[in-house]
C-alpha cells in the first residue's frame, strides 16, 4: 500500500507537470549542538546529477563572509582537523560559536546544479553582561540604561529589574507600571527613560537569557533622579560676580598703593641748538654770555 501511495504521488506530480528531478535535500534545516560536542549536516541529492556528481559544502558567517569547508572533495585548511565527509553528511568533530552562521551543500552534475541550506547554532550559555546605569538624572531629562552579552548563543534576549522586581515590557499594560514612561528593548538591551521623574529612582540590573544555560544577572547599580538646584545655580552666580568684583578692587587697590608699574607718560625729547662761536670772541675765561636779540 506504501508503494502504491509513491506510485500515486509521482504519477500526480508528473501529471501535474512538477519535474521532481535534480533534487538537493536535507533531513534537518535548523541544526543545535553544544559548544566543542560534535554536529552532522544531512545532505542528499537525487541520482540525476550521476555517479559522478560534485559535492560542495560552503559556509557563510553572521557578518556576511563565506567561505569553503569541502572543496574538491577534500576539507578545507581550517577546517582539516575536524570536518569529516560522507555521503550525505558533513560531520563536525568539534564546534565552537565561530561555526554559527549557514551552511550550504552545493551538487553539480550531468550540466545542472542544486543547492540546499542548513542553519547550525552553536549553543553557548550567557554569560556576565556588561551594565551601563548613569547614578544621577535630572528630572525631566532623558536616561539610557545598556546591557549587553557578546558570549551568549543564540544572542540572548535581555530582561531589566528595578529594586529587583522584573519591569514587564509594555508597562501600560499593568496597573502598578501605567505611570512609567520607559521603554525596553529585550533584542539589543536598551532600557530608555523619555523623561526621567523621581519615581523612577532606583536599583537597575539587567539579566541576559537564552536556550543554552542558565541565565546570567549583572549586579543592580543605583539611579538617582534629583530637581534641578535652582538655589544651587544662583548661589554660583553671586559668588562668581562676588569673586571678579573681588578681583577688580584688588587691581584697583594695589595700583593705586604703587604696588603695580604706571605707565611712563612720553616726554618730548628736548631739541638743543648749537650755535657756533662768534669771530670777535665773545666768549671771556671760558665763559659762554647770552646775546641779547631782538625780535621785529
Amino acid at each position: 500500500m506504501f508503494v502504491s501511495g509513491l506510485v500515486s504521488v509521482f504519477l500526480f506530480l508528473h501529471a501535474t507537470g512538477i519535474d521532481c528531478a535534480f533534487t538537493v535535500t536535507t533531513s534537518n534545516a535548523d541544526v543545535r549542538a553544544k559548544e566543542n560536542e560534535g554536529a552532522d549536516l544531512y545532505c542528499t541529492h537525487s541520482a540525476d546529477f550521476g555517479a559522478n556528481a560534485r559535492v560542495e559544502w560552503k559556509f557563510k558567517d553572521m557578518k556576511g563572509s563565506t567561505t569553503h569547508v569541502i572543496f574538491d572533495g577534500k576539507p578545507t585548511t581550517p577546517y582539516a582537523d575536524r570536518v569529516t565527509k560522507f555521503d550525505g553528511m558533513l560531520r563536525f568533530s568539534k564546534v565552537t560559536r565561530k561555526d554559527n552562521g549557514e551552511y550550504y551543500c552545493a551538487v553539480s552534475g550531468s550540466q545542472k546544479f542544486g543547492e540546499v541550506k542548513v542553519k547550525l547554532t552553536v549553543l553557548v550559555p550567557p554569560s556576565m553582561p556588561m551594565c551601563r546605569v548613569p547614578t544621577s538624572v535630572t528630572t525631566a531629562r532623558s536616561a539610557l540604561l545598556s546591557c549587553h552579552d557578546a558570549q551568549g548563543s543564540p544572542p540572548p534576549t535581555y530582561k531589566w529589574y528595578k529594586d529587583n522586581n522584573p519591569l514587564p515590557e509594555d508597562p501600560s499594560k499593568f496597573a502598578a507600571f501605567r505611570n512609567y514612561t520607559y521603554k525596553i528593548n529585550t533584542v539589543n538591551g536598551n532600557l530608555e527613560f523619555p523623561l526621567a521623574s523621581k519615581m523612577d529612582t532606583g536599583d537597575y540590573s539587567c539579566e541576559a537569557v537564552n536556550d543554552a544555560g542558565p541565565a546570567k544577572r549583572c549586579e543592580a547599580v543605583r539611579m538617582e533622579v534629583h530637581d534641578i538646584n535652582t538655589g544651587g545655580i544662583v548661589a554660583g552666580v553671586i559668588v562668581a560676580l562676588l569673586a571678579l568684583a573681588l578681583l577688580g578692587f584688588g587691581l584697583w587697590y594695589a595700583r593705586r598703593k604703587g604696588y603695580l608699574p604706571k605707565k611712563s607718560a612720553s616726554q618730548p625729547k628736548p631739541s638743543v641748538v648749537y650755535q657756533p662761536t662768534s669771530e670777535y670772541g665773545d666768549e671771556e675765561d671760558g665763559e659762554f654770555k647770552q646775546k641779547s636779540s631782538f625780535v621785529v
